[in-house]
Formats: C-alpha cells, sequence, structure tokens
C-alpha cells in the first residue's frame, strides 16, 4: 500500500495574503477607485425568445449624467466572441457582444448605458426602449429535439448544436452475456457557481498611449487579452489585464463575458475609466450555468459482478448559445463515464442541444460530477440487484495498480494509482462493518440510515497541446514560470496561473523555496498581470494551478539552483559536485568554512565581475512545462446519513474521503480545497437548482431561492491521504481541486437512496436525480410507505435521537 497521510496538519503552509484578507484590505474589482469613474448598468432581455425590431436609447441620453449607450447597432461590425472548443462537425463557434436581430434568453444583453453613478445608469437602462417581437421558447432538451420544436437558429435543421460518439467494442453482444443488467434515466440540475465576488470589470485608457488597463475578476487573463485585442481590433500589446483579488471563480470566470467587451469599449469612446460590478440577480442572469444532462445509461454485469457492458446517451443543455468553453463540458461525461473501473465494451452518444436559457458552462467538476453520478448510481443498482455489499461490487472492478498505465473505455490514458487501497482505506477510516452493523441495529428501530459510497478518478493537468488541438480545443495546455534570485538573495517567481483563494501563490513558493533551501516567506510569487506575468494559454482551472504551474517552477528553480552552484564552485575554487546548498548557504562539503551566501553568490552574478567563462550574468531562469497526457488523480468517499421521515430531509452522521494526488505541495491547503469541494458537492447532491418556467423566465435567482450550504449543513469530513506519484509530472503531482465536488452527490444520493430501502426494498433504486430535496425525499417515502400498508409508522421513534455510533 503506498504510504498514508491520516492527517494533513502536520504541515502547515500559510498564504502570504490571509493576514490582509482576513483585516478586510483585500482589493476587488469594486474596491479599485479611479477618479472621474462612470458606472454600467446593461438593459436585459425580459423574453427568452424573441426578435429584436430595434433598441432605441435616446431618451436614456437625455437623462442627466448619462455619458453614453450602446445599443446593437454600435456594435453590429465587431467580431463575435470565440467559442474555444470547437469539435468535427460544431455548428457554432462564436456568440455576440449584442444581439443583431434576435434574443435567444431572458437576462441576455441588448444596451449597456455609463453614467456618474449606477444609480444613474440604473435609471437611465431602464429609459431605453426596446421594441420586441415575443417567439416561443423551448426549455428542456427532448423536447427541443421535437419535429415541431420552435428552432433558436432558422439556418440550422433542428436544435442540436453538437453531437460524438465514443467508447470501443462490442458492448451489444456484451449485453447478451451479462447476467444483471440495469438501468435508468438520470436528470441532473442545472447549476451555477455562487461566488462571493460576481462579475466584475473596469477598464481604462491611458489618453497619451491609448493603452487600454482591464482590471477584471477572470482565471485567464493572458487569453483574455489575446480575445479582446481581436474583438476590439487593437495590437495585444497594448491591452493590459490586471486580476486584483479574486472573490472566487470556479469555472465560471474562465469565460468571456459581453458585459467586459461593453465595459472597454466604452471607455475606449470616452476616455474615461468605466466598471461593471453585477449584483446577485445579475449574476444568475449574466454568469454562465452548468452541469444540466439528462443521462440514459444502462450497465450490463456478469454473475460474478464484473461490468461487461455500458451504453448512454448524453444529452446536454447548452442554454442559448454555446459560450467560451462550449460543448466540453458535456463531451466530457461521456469520456469521463466509465469511471475508475476496467471495462472494454461501451459506447456513448453525446448530444449537445440549445434551449432559451442562459448559456451553459465551465464549473468545478466539469462534466465529471455527472458521469460519476451516473455511474455510481449503477453500481449501487447493481448490487442490489446481485445481492453484494457496494462496497463489494465497486472492489471486483475498480483497476488493479499493476494495470497502468490504462486507456480507459472512453479513450483517456490514465497514469497511476491504487484504486483498491483508496477503497479499503476509505472503509477503514470508516469503520464501514462497523457502519453496516449499526444500521442494522437503527433500522430495527424504526431510523432511516443509509450509507454511500463513491468512486471515481479525475482528469487534471490541462493539458498536453497537441492532444487538446486534435479534440478541438483552441487554447494551448503548457505553463511557464520565471524564477529569479535577487541581488539580496530573495528569490521571485514569476507565473501565468491566477490566485483564486486556492493557495497557488503559497504553493509556488514553497516549490521554488524547497529548491534554494530558503524559507517561503523569502519568495515572492507575482500573478495577474499580463504585463508581468508569462503567458498563460488556458489560465487557472481543471485542477492544473499546482500541476502545472508548480512543474514549471520546479524546473526554472532547478535551473537557477544548478547557476548558483555552477557560480558558488568557481568562486570557491570548488568542483561543482562539492558544492551543496542548504539553508541558502552554498558550503564545500567537508570544509564548512568556505562558504557563501545565496545575497552573497547573488551580488557576484549580477555584478558580473568573476564569472566563469561564458556564464551570463544574473540568476534567473524561465521554463515552460507542457505535460505529455492528463493527470488523473482519484479517490473513495463514504457518507453516513439519517433521513427524517417528517420533514424529508437530510442528515450527516459521518463522511470520510481517501484520497491520492501524488505528493503533497501543502498538506494543509489539500485538505483546504477537499473540504470546500464537499461543500459544494452536499449543495449540489441536497439544495442547488436553477429552476426554469416553461415560457423560459428563471425562478431561482436570488440566495432565497437558488440555496447554498452553510457550515450545518456540511458535515466535518474525515481525511487520509495516499500518495501515488505520477510518471508525469516534474514532481509527481496530481490536480486535486475538485475531487470533493466530483464524488460528493453520488455518495449523499447513494446513502440517502440506501435509508430509503429500508422503508421498502427497492425505494431508493427509484432516484435517479440530484439534488435530493425535502418534497422530493417526502414524495419517495410517502409511496414507499403506502406499499408498506398503514401500520408501516407505528413504534418509529423521533429521527436524530441518538447519533449512529460505529
Amino acid at each position: 500500500m503506498p504510504p498514508v497521510r491520516s492527517s494533513l496538519h502536520d504541515e502547515t503552509v500559510g498564504r502570504p495574503e490571509d493576514p490582509r484578507l482576513l483585516r478586510g484590505r483585500g482589493r476587488y474589482v469594486a474596491d479599485l477607485a479611479l477618479p472621474g469613474t462612470l458606472d454600467v448598468a446593461i438593459v436585459r432581455s425580459p423574453h427568452a425568445h424573441a426578435r429584436l425590431r430595434g433598441v432605441d436609447a435616446s431618451a436614456a441620453l437625455r437623462l442627466p449624467g448619462v455619458a453614453a449607450a450602446l445599443v446593437p447597432d454600435d456594435v453590429r461590425a465587431l467580431p463575435e466572441l470565440p467559442v474555444l472548443f470547437r469539435p468535427a462537425g460544431q455548428r457554432q463557434t462564436g456568440y455576440p457582444v449584442l444581439p443583431a436581430d434576435r434574443v435567444r434568453y431572458a437576462g441576455q444583453p441588448v444596451a449597456a448605458v455609463a453614467a456618474a453613478d449606477r444609480y444613474v445608469a440604473e435609471d437611465a437602462a431602464a429609459l431605453v426602449a426596446v421594441d420586441y417581437d415575443p417567439l416561443p421558447a423551448v426549455v428542456d432538451v427532448d423536447a427541443a429535439l421535437a419535429p415541431a420544436a420552435p428552432r433558436l437558429y432558422e439556418d440550422w435543421p433542428d436544435n442540436l448544436v453538437a453531437w460524438r460518439d465514443v467508447g470501443r467494442g462490442d458492448p451489444d453482444a456484451a449485453f447478451r452475456t451479462a447476467a444483471v443488467t440495469v438501468e435508468a434515466t438520470f436528470d441532473l440540475p442545472r447549476q451555477t457557481a455562487s461566488p462571493l465576488e460576481g462579475g466584475a470589470a473596469l477598464a481604462s485608457v491611458d489618453p497619451a498611449t491609448g493603452e487600454l488597463t482591464l482590471w477584471v475578476s477572470t482565471q485567464a487573463p493572458h487569453q483574455y487579452r489575446t480575445i479582446l485585442a481581436e474583438v476590439l481590433g487593437m495590437d495585444e500589446a497594448a491591452i493590459r489585464v490586471i486580476v486584483p483579488d479574486v472573490g472566487g471563480g470556479f469555472g465560471a470566470k474562465l469565460h468571456y463575458y459581453p458585459e467586459e467587451v461593453l465595459v472597454c469599449l466604452l471607455a475606449r469612446r470616452l476616455r474615461r475609466p468605466v466598471r461593471w460590478i453585477a449584483d446577485r440577480r445579475e449574476h444568475y442572469l449574466s454568469l454562465v450555468h452548468a452541469r444540466q444532462q439528462r443521462v440514459r445509461a444502462r450497465a450490463g454485469f456478469d454473475a460474478d459482478g464484473r461490468l461487461v457492458a455500458l451504453q448512454a446517451r448524453v444529452r446536454g443543455d447548452a442554454g442559448a448559445h454555446l459560450h467560451t468553453k462550449g460543448v466540453a463540458p458535456i463531451f466530457v461525461t461521456g469520456l469521463m463515464l466509465p469511471g475508475p473501473y476496467r471495462l472494454e465494451d461501451y459506447r456513448a452518444r453525446v448530444e449537445v442541444v440549445v434551449t432559451n436559457k442562459m448559456p451553459f458552462g465551465a464549473y468545478r467538476a466539469f462534466g465529471m460530477q455527472q458521469s460519476t453520478f451516473v455511474m455510481e448510481r449503477l453500481m449501487d443498482m447493481a448490487a442490489g440487484q446481485l445481492g453484494l455489499d457496494p462496497a463489494e461490487v465497486r472492489r471486483r472492478n475498480l483497476l488493479p495498480p499493476e494495470a497502468f498505465p490504462y486507456r480507459s473505455a472512453g479513450g483517456f490514458v490514465y497514469d497511476s494509482g491504487n484504486y483498491p487501497a483508496l477503497l479499503d482505506r476509505a472503509l477503514a477510516l470508516s469503520g464501514y462493518a462497523a457502519l453496516r452493523r449499526a444500521q442494522t441495529e437503527a433500522r430495527a428501530a424504526g431510523r432511516l440510515i443509509g450509507i454511500g459510497l463513491s468512486a471515481y478518478t479525475e482528469y487534471t493537468a490541462m493539458g498536453p497541446s497537441p492532444l487538446m488541438g486534435a479534440l478541438g480545443n483552441l487554447q494551448g495546455g503548457y505553463e511557464t514560470a520565471v524564477v529569479r534570485v535577487e541581488p539580496d538573495g530573495d528569490a521571485t517567481v514569476l507565473c501565468g496561473v491566477i490566485e483564486l483563494g486556492q493557495g497557488i501563490r503559497a504553493s509556488l513558493a514553497r516549490v521554488a523555496a524547497r529548491v534554494l533551501t530558503l524559507p517561503p516567506e523569502r519568495v515572492t510569487v507575482v500573478l495577474g498581470d499580463t504585463h508581468r506575468a508569462p503567458y498563460s494559454a488556458y489560465g487557472t482551472a481543471a485542477s492544473r494551478g499546482a500541476v502545472m504551474g508548480g512543474s514549471a517552477t520546479l524546473l526554472a528553480a532547478k535551473r537557477v539552483r544548478e547557476k548558483i552552484l555552477r557560480l558558488a564552485a568557481h568562486l570557491l575554487e570548488a568542483r561543482v559536485e562539492d558544492v551543496e546548498l542548504t539553508g541558502g548557504v552554498c558550503r564545500v562539503r567537508g570544509s564548512p568554512q568556505r562558504a557563501l551566501t545565496l545575497a552573497q553568490i547573488a551580488r557576484e552574478a549580477y555584478g558580473a565581475h568573476r564569472l566563469p567563462p561564458e556564464m551570463e550574468p544574473g540568476l534567473e531562469a524561465q521554463s515552460t512545462y507542457t505535460p505529455a497526457n492528463w493527470i488523473f488523480p482519484a479517490g473513495v468517499h463514504v457518507a453516513a446519513v439519517e433521513v427524517d421521515r417528517d420533514l424529508g430531509t437530510v442528515s450527516f452522521l459521518g463522511y470520510w474521503i481517501a484520497h491520492d494526488c501524488g505528493p503533497l505541495i501543502a498538506p494543509n491547503l489539500v485538505e483546504g480545497q477537499l473540504h470546500g469541494a464537499l461543500a459544494q458537492g452536499v449543495g449540489a447532491a441536497l439544495l442547488e437548482e436553477l429552476v426554469y418556467d416553461e415560457s423560459g423566465q428563471l425562478l431561482s435567482g436570488t440566495f432565497m431561492d437558488y440555496l447554498l450550504p452553510t457550515v450545518r449543513d456540511v458535515p466535518p469530513a474525515v481525511l487520509a491521504h495516499l500518495e501515488t506519484p505520477s510518471p508525469i509530472s516534474p514532481g509527481g503531482h496530481k490536480g486535486m481541486a475538485e475531487g470533493g465536488t466530483i464524488a460528493a452527490p453520488a455518495a449523499v444520493v447513494n446513502a440517502i437512496a440506501d435509508a430509503l430501502d429500508g422503508v421498502a426494498p427497492g425505494t431508493g433504486a427509484r432516484i435517479a436525480r440530484y439534488p435530493v430535496t425535502p418534497p422530493c425525499l417526502t414524495a419517495l417515502l410517502t409511496a414507499a410507505e403506502g406499499r408498506r400498508g398503514p401500520d408501516a409508522r407505528r413504534g418509529v421513534p423521533a429521527t436524530g435521537a441518538a447519533n449512529l455510533a460505529p
């Protein structure tokens, strides 16, 4: 078994920004104050689908304090914002800054007004006259593909924007050999990221040079600069994108939004600073939505419980048009559906459908939360039919460590792992056998106790640029870092990744500090400025920051270290192999009095008076890391829950995670990421859903309707960590930021389903969706207890009276 860390508190890594943020001294876009700044209000369509006959801003422009307005005619000549993922056959490659002749979702921007303050801007926006001709809306993927469905794009034959078949082997033949087949249609909800900071942008133009500076809450500033140059018709060198503190991203800020382009256009027109700050209602109308899919899946198992066949049709709801990330999250579901299991025969048809909703995009666990939920529900359904414990059916199908590298049935090559060891560790951590015994006793007393498992693998370290390009991704997957030792002996790291609260600044400082043998506080990390940091072609997402940025930093730091040792050997008149660097000091082995501090060596490097032949002055190196393939961490979650019969609510009795992301850089930051991701996964499982009515109006667009988990809802997870190094990254590291979100919905819903089987066998198998809300649970309980008869509830004690104690 690989080395295990059952506690991650043995090494605490401080984040340099924490003292400032905890004192309320963060500087987010809304905190930036430039003289003469104008505020922007956006005019949004109240209709989900309508012809746009005209937009007249003349009344708004007459209002005192209004500086300018933009309507569709003002931007008609601009290129569309590009969709960055373009597989073969896709019908759409861009989306408009403002629509020319038709709106396709409620909340779509149709005009922008800049004024002296937000109050005047909002008043002026209300004066913009828009002539709409309403059209029928379609909000369901199956209804959208019906022959008589309203078409969102008249030049398309239907509402299908992209499709793909994935898999290998002959599942039809394999199903004929299966002893047990399970199948269901899974309805996966529309959800979205809810960062504390919504959309935010501030643009300013230097009157002397014409340089445009955009301060924006984004996860990918370099790519944004490239796109802005194309859309605005500017030289890229004349655009600077700066990312100040970011109040959360979670994938949604990988996207490029019309509102941010409008701010830049207004700033260039007026030669004044212009800003747009989204309020919460606007956030839900303007930040990409995510997750929603309908997956019809069936799995075949032999008599021993081994998976022999899998088929699926994945139908994803893209919303009104493809956005920055295109169809990628939906395609990923099809590619990752086989999960961590051995499988030879698999086929999936993936279809991406447009509907009259806010466009779809990236959100933490990009396509993998859905694939894991479907696969793990099928595993539990199969266990029930086979008469096996859910842990046992997984054990019989998990890839063994000797199988790696393993090409999955979805086409990915898994690099390394020990999935059975993860299962064993999760079961031991939770006291699984004792949990099952305690469950039996609790059920006899009438309590609805359930235990759920979820095993997963995730793709991280986006990515191998040639493979990305072959799949239709226009972005590069490499990352670059510059490491420099300054003349005073301190170090600086410059990298294109972004600090989003995940601790990447602390992690990069730690990587460089270990190589240069400095305390991390003597390493300054510069991020988030396209004029200072090296180009990042992808941004900070896909659990890639530490793997990609960390690997580039590691490679650059090693090159600087080699130069330090060479120069020290020259100055100390010793062989390079006899010089060691420890504690920021170079010493000759066996002669400790012959030593130079890093500061002394740096001064010699920059003075350049006594350098070896052919050595350039300075102590600086730049390295770029491109992985040969994606990198795959993995984990197993165990959840224990109790269902309240009367309220239809769920309470946690315990939650356990065994996780493997290779060697840890900063253990406490890993723990923080796992706990935070778990919170999002619990919210997804029990609470969060964006609901539209039949006319395409968003009904859950505030925190009153779109419920987020609080500290009372999220269990205090117990964590264990296995370390299986990746053969692909220089430090063996794997990404890990999404694991908790990927696995939690499946583990929680499997536990709920297991609890409901205590009412009537087979009740839990009916759960094929999430979130499992109180009304959903109440309906299931009512139906199940009705089957058991009127005496089913007699003698049932109040739930929650005692804890389940393994």
